[in-house]
């Protein structure tokens, strides 16, 4: 029976490449995973708003709709920007107002229906006042349009 050492083993050398570069990738992915983890650190500081149009239904027809801008502790937001814009009814243009100091928004809406349309939606939206304290990324309550 013949023994070998392993330093007089030369067969190693044929699989470093390879380890080499798994080893890279699976490093460089990793290290992906813990940067982007990094970066949604800072994000957690920030709170989500939300949308509450009252009312929340309408006709068609020029309405006054009061928006009030929450954040995600349900307290009053100031200087957010309040987009109303049609989404299954119609709507000539966009509409947007700021919140004032007790975040609330008059938006004047006129929301039409389309023939043999008995309901539809506007879509609101808001832009979170200037700073990295507030976002708007899930969808906010719409306002019903119903024909009388």
């Amino acid at each position: 029976m013949r023994t070998t050492r392993f330093a007089d083993d030369e067969r190693a050398i044929e699989g470093l490449p390879i380890r080499l570069v798994i080893a890279l990738v699976v490093g460089v992915a990793s290290l992906g995973v813990m940067m982007n983890m990094l970066s949604g650190v800072g994000s957690l500081a920030v709170s989500e708003l939300d949308a509450e149009p009252s009312p929340d239904v309408v006709t068609p027809g020029e309405e006054e709709v009061e928006v009030l801008v929450v954040d995600a502790d349900g307290d009053p937001v100031a200087d957010a920007t309040v987009v109303v814009r049609g989404d299954t009814a119609e709507l000539d243009g966009t509409k947007t107002a700021t919140t004032g100091g007790d975040g609330t928004a008059t938006v004047t809406v006129e929301p039409s229906l389309g023939p043999n349309q008995e309901e539809g939606t506007l879509e609101v939206d808001i832009k979170p006042p200037s700073g990295d304290e507030y976002v708007d990324r899930r969808a906010n309550t719409a306002i019903l349009v119903v024909e009388e």
